[in-house]
């Protein structure tokens, strides 16, 4: 039963999108048309080309903002500030998640590839605000992404985590592969499964997995 591979843990993480909220909502939507708009700004190319990019430097990077550092030198500060400048219409109140975070044991973090500001309009809009700990976005990385090594040593050396206490849950699956490196319990938050050594479990519901271990 997963509620034994978790007595010990005292730290939990959870990504935002696609984690806290479901990808029903098309949140991310949004913000994609921004990164393109904004590449194709920053760039000078068509709308295809910084469309191409944008999931290049995403592959390729980690995200579209860590291509653009490091292939074009873009200031992070405006490109966080324009990208994530979108409506939470979408996002609904989820009481029953809430409850179900507020009553895990321990520490409990938000760690997002977005940043900081736009996390916590997220969190208000679900129902969440208030009831994390810490919230961390790329800027606390030193704009590192995940799935970098030094994203992961970064946040979690600031929070003071113990990896082998606590728990990462997230969305895309290659970023739990340096927390299961690091000791973490990982629990991949996804409607397909992707079997992998680097991910303990697997939910397509997390407020049910949650459940499970309270």
């Amino acid at each position: 039963m997963p509620k034994a591979a978790f007595t010990d843990v005292q730290t939990w993480v959870f990504d935002l999108d696609h984690t806290l909220y479901p990808p029903s909502a098309r949140l991310f939507d949004l913000i994609e048309v921004r990164m393109t708009a904004y590449v194709m700004d920053a760039l000078k190319v068509d709308h295809d080309e910084a469309d191409r990019l944008r999931k290049h430097y995403w592959a390729t990077h980690g995200t579209t903002l860590a291509g653009l550092m490091r292939e074009h030198g873009v200031d992070p500060g405006p490109y966080l500030d324009d990208v994530h400048d979108i409506p939470m219409d979408s996002l609904t109140p989820d009481p029953v998640l809430a409850g179900q975070i507020k009553s895990l044991l321990g520490r409990r973090i938000v760690y997002t590839n977005g940043c900081a500001p736009y996390a916590e309009r997220v969190l208000e809009a679900r129902g969440l605000g208030g009831i994390f700990d810490a919230i961390y976005g790329v800027e606390h990385a030193d704009f590192h992404p995940k799935p970098d090594h030094a994203a992961f040593d970064k946040v979690f050396r600031t929070d003071g985590l113990i990896p082998e206490n606590a728990a990462m849950f997230e969305d895309d699956a290659r970023n739990l592969k340096v927390p299961h490196a690091m000791g973490l319990r990982t629990v991949h938050v996804a409607e397909t499964h992707e079997p992998s050594p680097h991910i303990h479990f697997h939910t397509d519901d997390l407020s049910g997995f949650l459940a499970r271990l309270i």
